[in-house]
């Protein structure tokens, strides 16, 4: 991902695993993007939503330490913000509103990640 690529895009990234909530952050902000957290759980996430943070799109890690990230999910789609899951379960396993949402399979490297998210974001406009 070139840098300059994500200019300016306020990223939620809700991520558990350190290590790879700082590649990501390191991979999208060499890219442009303005990171919003990484945020470990889900009541860290909803703070970051509740303090009326503008979001572009936020990068979504399904289980976070056995809680499911849904809740996060469902607060960004009622303000049509748009997301990406990364996990390691299979979609039919997701409630069936977000059975056909936008994710990537663990593991995925940040690359891929800051790819993706370019795609999603086009997408949304």
């Amino acid at each position: 991902m070139s840098d300059g690529a994500l200019k300016d895009l306020r990223i939620l990234v809700v991520e558990d695993e350190y290590l790879l909530a700082e590649d990501l952050r390191d991979v999208l902000s060499a890219a442009g993007a303005i990171v919003v957290g990484p945020c470990p759980t889900v009541a860290d996430a909803i703070a970051c939503l509740d303090a009326e943070t503008p979001l572009d799109i936020a990068i979504l890690d399904v289980n976070l330490r056995g809680e499911m990230i849904f809740p996060v999910a469902e607060l960004l789609d009622a303000r049509a913000i748009p997301f990406i899951f990364t996990t390691g379960y299979q979609q039919e396993s997701f409630p069936e509103k977000f059975s056909r949402a936008a994710h990537l399979e663990k593991p995925v490297a940040a690359d891929k990640v800051a790819s993706a998210v370019m795609e999603q974001v086009h997408r949304s406009a």
